[in-house]
């Protein structure tokens, strides 16, 4: 299984009163994760917009395990759980110093600009094979 890493740092921005992370960036970390594995892979989400064609989260259930905190090190891991022509379902951790602290399960689509769902890019599809 291939998995892809993304650091990330807490900053003072992305804190609460407490000084710990606001549960929502979380969600702004992964996605942060997704989109540069993506990248990674040759998938241009740029283009893909101009054709009329974008990612779309349509689920996410998310486990909060333990807190972060101001200028603490994470790394996002995101691996493939599962995938058909149309859906990828993506499992992704963060870490701070290799324990998790949040876990998610992803599942994303593309749509066209109809709101109907399209095939993955071939460049994600094509993992599949691999």
């Amino acid at each position: 299984m291939v998995v892809h890493t993304y650091p990330v740092q807490v900053f003072y921005e992305d804190t609460d009163m407490g000084g710990i992370v606001y549960h929502a960036n979380y969600l702004r970390y992964i996605e942060r994760a997704r989109s540069d594995w993506v990248r990674s892979l040759g998938n241009d989400q740029n283009a893909m917009r101009e054709a009329g064609v974008v990612w779309v989260v349509r689920r996410i259930e998310a486990d909060y395990i333990s807190t972060a905190k101001f200028q603490d090190q994470l790394v996002v891991e995101t691996s493939i759980a599962s995938m058909t022509n149309v859906r990828l379902v993506m499992d992704q951790e963060v870490t701070r110093d290799g324990r998790p602290i949040f876990r998610a399960r992803v599942t994303a689509v593309c749509m066209n600009s109809a709101g109907k769902p399209v095939r993955l890019p071939a460049e994600i599809r094509a993992l599949q094979d691999g």
